[in-house]
C-alpha cells in the first residue's frame, strides 16, 4: 500500500515556517554565536593565564559544560535563570523570563566552552616571537594580545569557529524542550495539526541538509583559501 505524499501541505506552510520558525533559529544562532565567541575568548585568555584561580576556573568551567548533556543544560536554565534574576533584583518571586531569552543564555555560556578550546588553540598556534616582538617595541600585555595575537587568532581559526557554529545552528533544534518555536519546532507543529508527519519532518530534514551542507562547503573554500594566506 503506497503513501499519497502531500505538497500541498509544504506550500500552505512555508510562510509560517520560515517567518516564524527559521527566523527564530537564525537569530538564536547569531546571537548565540557572539556571545560564544566573546566569552569563549575571555575563557581562553583565562586558561592561559599564569594565575591559578583564573586558570583553575575556566578550566572548571569548560570541563562542566562539556560533560554535561544540552538538553540537560537547557532544562536547567530553563527553571533556574527565573529564581536567578528574582535574588538579584530582589524580588521575592522569580522573573520572567521568556523562552528565547532563557534558550540564549543557554547555548551563549554551553557553546562559550567549546569556542574557549577554538580560541585557545588558535592563541597558542601564534609563535611566541611576535609576542615578545609587541612587548619590544612597548605594547603591554592587553594591547599585545588584541593588535597581535586575537586578530591572527581568529583568521586562523574561523573556519573552526564556522564549523562550531553549524553544529550550533543544528542544536538549537533542542529548543523544542522548552515549547520554543524554531524551524523543527514549526515543521512539528504543522505535522500535528495536518497529520502530516512525514512531509513536515521529510522537508525539514532537506532545509536543515541543504543549509549545512552548502555553510561546509564555504567552510573548506574558506580554509583552502586561508591556507594559501599563510
Amino acid at each position: 500500500m503506497g503513501y499519497d505524499f502531500d505538497f500541498d501541505v509544504i506550500q500552505r506552510s512555508w510562510v509560517y515556517l520560515f517567518r516564524d520558525g527559521m527566523t527564530f533559529t537564525v537569530t538564536l544562532t547569531a546571537l548565540a554565536m557572539l556571545g560564544g565567541i566573546a566569552l569563549g575568548t575571555i575563557l581562553a585568555l583565562m586558561r592561559l593565564s599564569s594565575i591559578k584561580i583564573l586558570s583553575g576556573f575556566a578550566g572548571g568551567y569548560v570541563n562542566l559544560m562539556r560533560s554535561l548533556p544540552l538538553v540537560l543544560v537547557i532544562f536547567w536554565f530553563f527553571f533556574l535563570v527565573p529564581y536567578v534574576g528574582g535574588w538579584i533584583s530582589g524580588s521575592s518571586q522569580p522573573m520572567k523570563v521568556g523562552a528565547f531569552a532563557s534558550a540564549l543564555i543557554t547555548f551563549t555560556l554551553f557553546e562559550a566552552a567549546f569556542y574557549c578550546e577554538i580560541m585557545r588553540a588558535g592563541i597558542q598556534s601564534i609563535p611566541k616571537g611576535q609576542v615578545a616582538a609587541g612587548y619590544a617595541v612597548g605594547l603591554n600585555y592587553r594591547q599585545t594580545m588584541s593588535y597581535i595575537v586575537l586578530p591572527q587568532a581568529f583568521r586562523n581559526m574561523l573556519p573552526v569557529l564556522l564549523t562550531q557554529t553549524i553544529i550550533l545552528f543544528q542544536d538549537t533544534s533542542l529548543v523544542y524542550v522548552i515549547s520554543s518555536t524554531d524551524f523543527l519546532g514549526a515543521a512539528s507543529k504543522v505535522a500535528n495539526r495536518d497529520h502530516r508527519l512525514v512531509e513536515m519532518y521529510t522537508f525539514a530534514a532537506l532545509v536543515y541538509f541543504v543549509i549545512c551542507f552548502s555553510a561546509s562547503l564555504y567552510v573548506r573554500r574558506l580554509q583552502a583559501r586561508i591556507s594559501i594566506i599563510r
